[in-house]
């Protein structure tokens, strides 16, 4: 095994405690001390430097069944990670090389060969591959195009436009011929960001007043694709505009993530009669066949600068619930990483 030297002999990692009910508070979670793990054979030690917070995470916190595993109470979280290779006793993988893994929450990892994939900061800035280049990124592709089945000419409707997934939906949609794409977001600086960088044909404050009737002055002729971050009244507002034939791909609810009680349903699903609507939930995990052109069309797109991305960066391991807890209030723009 070859491994850096001076390595510390503690590791911080943060732990679930308890099950929250509604928001998260801080009791339901402890930064946990714990001896600095060894990788064992076909394993990698790793020097976590970037840590991703992620809505989902919300999701793993609830013992209900669910398209991915809880987390587990009194251990380690998980999530995305990028760092430094400090220790191998795997092949193929050496000191200093960097790798993507899903053993975030935490300073140092132990994590299978297998399960790291090597990434080049000299190709691209490192967090991206936990943004831009990484998993919302291709949530952002596969949604658009596979699951909402996006063609040239498309009106688009996104909400949570200024987040991770959300920005880069709109964005593609323009690469690729939308008629207009229109954007929700919950700040008017990040409304400014949509319609100036981004390069979004209009957008609007959701807080400044009803979602449906700021949708049809942004979009007087309907839409026929809706990215749904957001779920709640602008799922409502998007069925009330959608063109015939208009397909909804829903990603994510964040708007009912900390509710106690069941949220309502919208209340104009009957228009989905006469649009001949489709509504259709997907998962990243179902689209990584299209990795490799993700990567192959996006890639340029971000060296060339045409596919703009912000980052939010929390500094700390122990800053890193903060972090997450301002996802869920939508303190960022663009893709909440946390620097180690």
């Amino acid at each position: 095994m070859t491994e850096s030297p001076a390595l510390p002999s503690v590791n911080r990692e943060w732990h679930l405690l308890s099950r929250p009910v509604g928001w998260p508070k801080e009791e339901d979670f402890a930064l946990v001390e714990t001896d600095l793990p060894t990788p064992g054979e076909g394993q990698v030690l790793v020097r976590n430097q970037y840590l991703s917070v992620d809505p989902y995470m919300r999701g793993r916190m609830s013992a209900a069944k669910s398209y991915v595993a809880p987390y587990e109470l009194n251990q380690p979280m998980q999530g995305g990670a990028v760092g430094e290779v400090v220790a191998s006793n795997a092949e193929g993988i050496a000191v200093g090389d960097h790798v993507l893994h899903w053993l975030g929450w935490r300073e140092y990892a132990v994590v299978d060969a297998k399960q790291a994939v090597k990434v080049d900061p000299g190709v691209a800035p490192l967090s991206t591959y936990l943004g831009v280049l990484g998993m919302p990124g291709l949530t952002a592709y596969a949604g658009l195009l596979r699951t909402a089945s996006f063609k040239e000419g498309d009106a688009v409707f996104v909400s949570g436009a200024a987040g991770a997934v959300g920005g880069q939906v709109g964005q593609i949609a323009k690469l690729k011929g939308a008629s207009r794409v229109i954007g929700s977001a919950g700040s008017d600086e990040k409304v400014k960001l949509l319609t100036e960088e981004y390069g979004f044909d209009a957008a609007f404050n959701y807080k400044d007043g009803d979602v449906s009737r700021q949708l049809r002055a942004a979009a007087p002729d309907g839409v026929d694709v809706y990215f749904d971050n957001v779920g709640g009244d602008h799922l409502e507002a998007a069925i009330g505009s959608l063109n015939r034939d208009g397909r909804i791909a829903v990603c994510g609810m964040i708007s009912v993530y900390n509710n106690t009680e069941p949220a309502p349903g919208p209340k104009n699903l009957a228009r989905l009669i006469q649009t001949r609507g489709r509504i259709e939930g997907f998962l990243v995990g179902d689209h990584y066949d299209l990795q490799p052109q993700f990567v192959e069309e996006v890639g340029p797109w971000v060296r060339e600068g045409r596919l703009k991305y912000r980052e939010t960066f929390v500094e700390g391991i122990e800053n890193n619930l903060e972090a997450f807890l301002g996802v869920l209030r939508g303190d960022n723009t663009g893709k909440m990483i946390v620097t180690l």
